[in-house]
């Protein structure tokens, strides 16, 4: 079992809840307020798990500077009022801050009993084995 300190289940908390008001705030037609409050919450919640210094360094990375700049633009876009905009900036960003750890999050939700056999179907198999082959480790 992973040992968190109190910090960390802090952030972890905070990543969640940023999560699930991210997913809210779609799921009602891009409500800015329940956007504007998930994007804080996940930045803030991935810096306490991470730390200050580790989440400065992972998004300020000389190669990650685009992708940074398209995911904290789409927060700050979001924050001033235009939340399709904003999201759809902040994916991108995502989707390339990330690319990463996508191999390794495609390959434990495999191994994992129902989510696995759906990643096999063929439609969705190809698609999967397209973002699971990243050579990009960050």
């Amino acid at each position: 079992m992973i040992s968190l300190t109190d910090t960390q289940k802090i952030g972890m908390g905070l990543t969640g809840f940023g999560v699930f008001f991210l997913f809210f705030g779609m799921i009602l037609f891009f409500d800015k307020a329940l956007l504007a409050i998930g994007n804080v919450l996940f930045v803030a919640g991935l810096a306490f798990v991470i730390g200050l210094e580790r989440t400065f360094r992972f998004f300020f990375q000389k190669h990650k500077m685009k992708a940074t700049g398209f995911f904290l633009g789409g927060v700050f876009v979001v924050l001033i009022g235009w939340p399709l905009i904003g999201m759809i900036f902040e994916i991108y960003g995502f989707f390339l801050l990330f690319r990463g750890f996508f191999p390794m999050v495609i390959g434990f939700i495999r191994r994992v009993p129902v989510l696995g056999s759906l990643l096999n179907l063929p439609g969705i198999r190809s698609f999967v084995d397209k973002v699971g082959e990243s050579n990009n480790m960050v």
